[in-house]
């Protein structure tokens, strides 16, 4: 059986294209065994997602899943040893590589994970009045985003390595702002802030959003997805499991439709707590039934060699037999 998504599309009341559209993406990488046999380790299987102007969609999904790398098939910034297979669309229109170049950076952007991005030999404020397009007023525009972000007069002159984390987090979703970018790739921009730079950080890119630009959130903090995100598309070993609403995230998980999903609900300090046993597969596991199945608390043999297609159910998408 096929797990693809074919003719499966979430309702949207903004009634608007879809700033981009991923369908059916897979992705893997060529290994070598003894003897030099050339294999493909599978990374990314029919992934699927849309994010329209104004949304907020977060990716959650823990290390190892292939968060990151989605970003990369988005941006074209994969390795030249990468096999791509699928669809992905930008405003109605294929991303080819050839538009992967032309929109990166502009129409599409990204906040990279490490602040390490920043140019270390230049001053921050002359980093963003680089992006601007506008000749006249750039040192006004990103003054004028520094200061929207809470970042004080004075810190356009500061090199990266005089900020702390988060005022250079800040930067970065500053560099975004100034941008024309419609389609805004966050990847994992909260990891080891503390709490008021991990709030901020949130408020921050919940502000991008408000000028009609779309965001892929991606993180393993579901915490931070359920301040922020319309949706959450829960990944798993490279595979969609679920996309929920963020409504859907309350109670018990009632609502929600995948055990994995439920699991990650349940697993909050706020709710019961309760650890999911066993780990991850790895990415060269293969598994004829559901990638969930071994870790499942309601598997049956029909999980174990079959693959469940997606379903729409709650105006959201799953892939359990059992949903």
């Amino acid at each position: 059986m096929s797990f693809a998504m074919e003719n499966i599309s979430i309702p949207n009341k903004k009634n608007k294209i879809p700033l981009l559209e991923v369908k059916q993406l897979s992705l893997s990488f060529p290994q070598y065994k003894k003897g030099f046999e050339e294999s493909y380790i599978q990374v990314i299987r029919d992934f699927e997602l849309t994010i329209y102007p104004g949304e907020i969609v977060a990716v959650v999904g823990s290390s190892g899943s292939g968060k990151s790398l989605l970003a990369d098939s988005i941006l074209g910034i994969l390795p030249e040893n990468a096999a791509i297979n699928g669809t992905l669309l930008f405003k109605g229109v294929a991303l080819t590589k050839n538009r992967q170049e032309q929109l990166r950076g502009k129409a599409i952007s990204l906040i990279p994970q490490s602040v390490k991005a920043l140019d270390p030999l230049m001053k921050t404020g002359r980093q963003v009045q680089g992006i601007i397009r506008d000749k006249k007023d750039k040192k006004r525009i990103q003054e004028e985003a520094f200061l929207k972000l809470g970042l004080a007069p004075g810190t356009g002159d500061k090199y990266p390595h005089e900020l702390s984390g988060g005022m250079a987090r800040r930067v970065l979703i500053a560099s975004a702002m100034v941008s024309e970018a419609q389609l805004i790739i966050a990847d994992e921009p909260t990891p080891g802030l503390d709490e008021l730079a991990w709030e901020e950080t949130l408020s921050n890119l919940k502000q991008l959003s408000e000028g009609n630009r779309g965001i892929m959130f991606i993180t393993h903090d579901i915490q931070a997805a359920l301040k922020i995100a319309d949706k959450i598309a829960v990944f798993y070993a490279g595979e969609t499991l679920e996309i929920a609403n963020k409504e859907d995230f309350s109670g018990k998980g009632e609502v929600l439709r995948h055990p994995y999903t439920k699991a990650l609900w349940l697993a909050l300090p706020e709710n019961d707590f309760k650890v999911l046993k066993g780990n991850q597969p790895e990415s060269e596991d293969v598994f004829p039934g559901c990638v969930f199945e071994p870790r499942c608390p309601i598997a049956t043999g029909l999980c174990k060699t079959n693959k469940p297609d997606s379903t729409m159910i709650n105006n959201g998408i799953t892939r359990c037999f059992y949903a």
